[in-house]
């Protein structure tokens, strides 16, 4: 554990003061500040996101991206979305152009045009996303695992809750920024989905396999900077793939690390097998471990039992069944208390949220589902926090407490519900892949 310790010391470090930093708690606040700074901005605006959606909310980033060009046409402004995720319509949706027919909309009716990059992390979008978070606006990095669309920014009635936090650092959105436009956008696999000459994917299959490959030796580039009692440690940090991957690796220290405390969120329980181990271990240490999952029907593709029934909806009770085994097989914890599952569900809404804290001296802020897919295929990215004097325990305290605020104790397996109690399409699915023996696939795709 102590030598553990000492790999997170020796991480480089920006040195944030408490003050410049700040904790948004809700879909509406978040939209709120992006818009606001988007609006205020006087150098470059930096928007990477899996998605910007055709909706509403997506509309309306993007008027305010083409405000803030036409007013001052030499603003920098750059959005990264997936380049598959891009050029698709929603799943179950009828075929069509996706979100890249709007931006080339925009750009068509504009005199300053705003590029939209298209990052194609993997020739298919089955094997890897762009799953990189942060939106940088000046000297500011807004971070938040949400896309932009109408549930993301809470536009009508529903919301999907995720963690949205601000960073006031010039180094933290210089690196942030460096990353997207030399490990990224200079690429020739990159492409500009505003384009009308835009290649398809199978022409740059070849880019694709390279620009992998270098994505996945890629890191932040920044002057690590000493951190005296009045600061805090902050830093960035990108994974792609199981091999070389710093990120998998900070995550795995930071539970192996841990004397009293580790508190997970994911909104889809599918643990990779190096944090299942790391979590048991903890458990037998006597750390106290909470993890705050969502609910089946907090899940972005669960689909009510009134309705239709598609085969994507199989994938939230395909969660739950991992769960309640998880729960059965540390039942013991959870009868001493050692172990705390917490199911979030508030209404209609959906959860996104991941991160973990460790002891009150770590907090990883991250769009990592801390599953096998964020291990192994898609590109990720996080912001460690290292506060060993304690000086955002009262912003962290407040944004665990709300996180809480819509949780369900688990006080037994026999709360999570099992396969016999589900709507018998969703049996009938489950049956399925158990059939052809698929589950052990499904599981490293999810």
């Amino acid at each position: 554990m102590m030598v553990t310790r000492n790999l997170l010391s020796q991480l480089p470090t920006l040195a944030i003061a408490p003050e410049h930093f700040d904790v948004l708690h809700s879909a509406k606040a978040f939209k709120a500040k992006l818009l606001e700074a988007i609006a205020g901005a006087t150098e470059r605006i930096y928007l990477v996101a899996l998605y910007l959606e055709d909706d509403e909310a997506g509309r309306e980033i993007m008027d305010a991206l083409y405000a803030a060009k036409q007013r001052d046409s030499e603003l920098d402004i750059k959005v990264c979305v997936d380049w598959h995720r891009a050029q698709r319509g929603l799943i179950g949706a009828e075929s069509s152009e996706g979100n890249a027919q709007m931006y080339k909309q925009y750009a068509n009716n504009h005199e300053h045009k705003v590029p939209v990059y298209g990052i194609p992390v993997r020739g298919r979008e089955v094997f890897g996303v762009l799953h990189l978070k942060g939106y940088v606006v000046d000297d500011e990095v807004i971070y938040s695992g949400a896309s932009l669309n109408n549930i993301y920014l809470h536009q009508e009635e529903r919301y999907r809750y995720d963690r949205y936090h601000i960073f006031k650092h010039q180094a933290l959105a210089d690196s942030m920024v460096n990353f997207v436009q030399t490990e990224m956008i200079d690429h020739p696999a990159v492409n500009d989905l505003t384009s009308a000459s835009k290649p398809q994917t199978k022409e740059i299959k070849s880019d694709i396999r390279q620009f992998r490959s270098a994505l996945a030796r890629s890191e932040y580039q920044f002057t690590s900077q000493e951190v005296d009692s009045g600061h805090v440690a902050i830093t960035p940090l990108v994974g792609l793939g199981n091999k070389r991957n710093k990120l998998n690796k900070t995550i795995t220290q930071l539970i192996a690390s841990a004397k009293d405390e580790v508190f997970i969120c994911t909104p889809y329980f599918n643990f990779p097998r190096s944090v299942a181990k790391e979590v048991r271990k903890a458990l037998k240490r006597g750390v106290q471990v909470t993890i705050v999952v969502g609910d089946k029907t907090a899940n972005d593709f669960f689909i009510s039992p009134e309705e239709e029934f598609k085969t994507i909806g199989g994938v939230p009770y395909l969660y739950e069944m991992n769960l309640r085994r998880f729960a059965k097989a540390n039942e013991s914890h959870i009868a001493s208390r050692k172990l705390s599952i917490r199911l979030w569900k508030h209404d209609a809404n959906s959860y996104h949220l991941k991160g973990m804290w460790i002891d009150k001296r770590y907090m990883l802020i991250t769009g990592n589902n801390i599953n096998p897919r964020a291990w192994k295929l898609d590109l990720e990215n996080a912001i460690l926090i290292q506060d060993h004097y304690h000086l955002l325990n009262d912003k962290l305290e407040a944004e665990r407490e709300q996180i809480l605020e819509h949780t369900q104790l688990i006080c037994t397996y026999k709360q999570v519900e099992k396969i016999e109690n589900y709507p018998e399409s969703a049996q009938r699915l489950i049956r399925k892949i158990k059939r052809v023996k698929a589950d052990g696939l499904l599981k490293q795709l999810l």
